[in-house]
């Protein structure tokens, strides 16, 4: 027989699992991508990938991944960072620099990065493997020499439009997801744009490789969760939208 300390214990786990109940079921739900949804693929180039002047660690294995949630889209904007040769935000202009230091430029911190993704090159091409053919876009930034442009909506001094917020909305798109390289710098930076644009949006994960330069990926994904950004996996996305 039952006695009282049991009946209570069982009525609170049944308590706790009714509150639970909701959020396992959605956490469980796949999401479905509709023609108010984009697939944001940023900056999937040869300059990081392997061999390239400024490789992010594993970020080859984005593309299969990327590959995979792209067929459950209708909308697809691909990034790509294209840089004059002499770029302000290549460590090679500034004097006694390395790459990853930080320097102060009139629109705040920059990091210095290894020349990469210079206009025309190689190394500024989008992957060879990708492969989505249904992509409507191709925004190129990070093309005025004196100012960086990590996110695909605003350039470094965050007032710089790149225009994309504009087609977005003019395509009447509610929520974004970003996958790419790197999470903690162009996909955290496009996040953060997207969500103060007034979008919803998701990064996934599994489709994302970070640089972390001095704490620089885990600082990204808590100012992402400030911001009301959703973190999901490739998993989450239920192909064939």
């Amino acid at each position: 027989m039952l006695d009282r300390r049991h009946i209570l214990l069982a009525a609170l786990g049944t308590t706790a699992l009714a509150t639970l109940a909701p959020t396992a079921l959605l956490a469980a739900a796949s999401i479905k991508p509709d023609d108010a949804s984009a697939l944001l693929v940023i900056d999937v180039q040869n300059c990081f990938l392997p061999g390239g002047s400024l490789a992010v660690k594993e970020g080859e294995q984005v593309v299969p991944v990327i590959n995979k949630i792209s067929k459950a889209f209708s909308n697809v904007v691909m990034t790509q960072d294209w840089h004059t040769p002499g770029h302000v935000s290549f460590a090679s202009v500034h004097s006694g620099k390395k790459p990853f230091e930080t320097i102060d430029l009139p629109y705040g911190k920059q990091v210095l990065w290894p020349d990469h993704c210079v206009q025309g090159t190689d190394g500024a091409s989008l992957s060879k493997d990708l492969s989505i053919p249904h992509a409507e876009l191709i925004i190129r930034k990070g093309f005025h020499k004196d100012v960086d442009s990590y996110s695909a909506f605003l350039e470094a001094d965050g007032k710089t439009s790149t225009g994309l917020a504009g087609y977005l909305k003019g395509r009447k798109i509610k929520r974004v997801f970003v996958a790419g390289l790197a999470t903690d710098f162009c996909v955290a930076w496009t996040a953060l744009d997207a969500r103060k644009a007034g979008f919803e949006v998701y990064v996934v994960e599994d489709a994302c490789r970070g640089i972390d330069t001095q704490g620089s990926l885990a600082k990204a994904w808590a100012d992402m969760a400030k911001a009301g950004v959703k973190r999901i996996q490739s998993a989450d996305i239920a192909a064939g939208a």
